[in-house]
């Protein structure tokens, strides 16, 4: 994630992010679906070795294609210093609040991924049902996510976009607990999608414009710690306020979280002025 902002001008960020988790999102979608084809067509020995084959087909596809040099690569200091670039890190407000707004965005993911096959289960939607509730909140989680990589480039502030982003998801969490028939699902699956789009392609972009050039690394280090770390807090502690609350309070307390993480995620980012716009 760190290269990707290296090679992508100031100007560019959202869209590269934008099409950067586009592809995987689209991967992660595709994959499953066409790995059960092949596996019930020729089992999984045959599957596995079909895919560790294309993956290493694309290591070579993207050698071909990442730029040797460009004249707006990030220029880093040679020897970095470790301690200097914690200690840094640890003090930079905004990045702070962009892994803040990750963990308790992924904590509400984290209950949607964990708990709606549950939930969809005990209103009577078959497998072939709850599967098509995961893949329309995919597919407009990543078709979603190249005009908003567009427009984050466009706006004055990609902190308030994000943020938008997450109080828009906040509240498609909440009504998902909700829900109670097939269409209802279906919506609001594509509103959690939209709106997962919404909020993680700026802030994606957002990290790599507050993060110095030669602390980047570290930076989305935190980040992927603090998608991982929300997504296992969520599952490891909402099942047991499922059984004791339900399914609707517990739904409204992962929404409420998420609400209170975008405030203090305002309150760290607020006074960082961004890059300006670009074309």
């Amino acid at each position: 994630m760190s290269y990707v902002a290296d090679f992508s001008p100031a100007t560019h960020l959202g869209r590269s992010y934008g099409w950067y988790t586009t592809a995987i999102y689209s991967g992660m979608s595709l994959g499953p679906a066409l790995g059960g084809f092949v596996a019930q067509w020729l089992g999984f020995r045959p599957l596995f070795l079909i895919a560790g084959i294309f993956i290493f087909f694309l290591i070579w596809v993207v050698v071909l294609f990442l730029p040797g040099n460009a004249s707006h690569l990030s220029e880093r200091p040679r020897n970095p210093q470790p301690s200097r670039l914690n200690r840094d890190l640890l003090r930079n407000r905004p990045l702070l609040g962009c892994w803040l707004l990750t963990l308790g965005g992924c904590f509400g993911q984290g209950m949607f991924v964990t708990f709606s096959p549950l939930l969809t289960h005990d209103y009577g939607l078959s497998m072939g049902e709850i599967g098509l509730v995961f893949t329309v909140q995919a597919v407009f989680n990543a078709l979603s996510r190249l005009p908003f990589g567009r427009l984050s480039d466009r706006v004055r502030s990609r902190g308030k976009l994000a943020a938008m982003g997450f109080i828009t998801f906040g509240l498609c969490l909440a009504l998902f607990g909700f829900c109670r028939n097939l269409l209802q699902f279906l919506l609001t699956a594509a509103a959690l999608g939209v709106t997962m789009g919404l909020a993680f392609t700026p802030l994606g972009a957002l990290i790599a414009e507050v993060a110095p050039p030669e602390a980047r690394g570290l930076a989305m280090g935190g980040y992927n710690t603090s998608i991982y770390l929300g997504m296992m807090l969520s599952s490891a502690f909402m099942g047991g306020a499922i059984g004791v609350l339900g399914y609707e309070i517990s739904f409204l307390l992962s929404a409420g979280l998420v609400f209170l993480v975008t405030g203090g995620f305002y309150l760290l980012i607020k006074d960082f002025a961004g890059s300006p716009a670009g074309n």
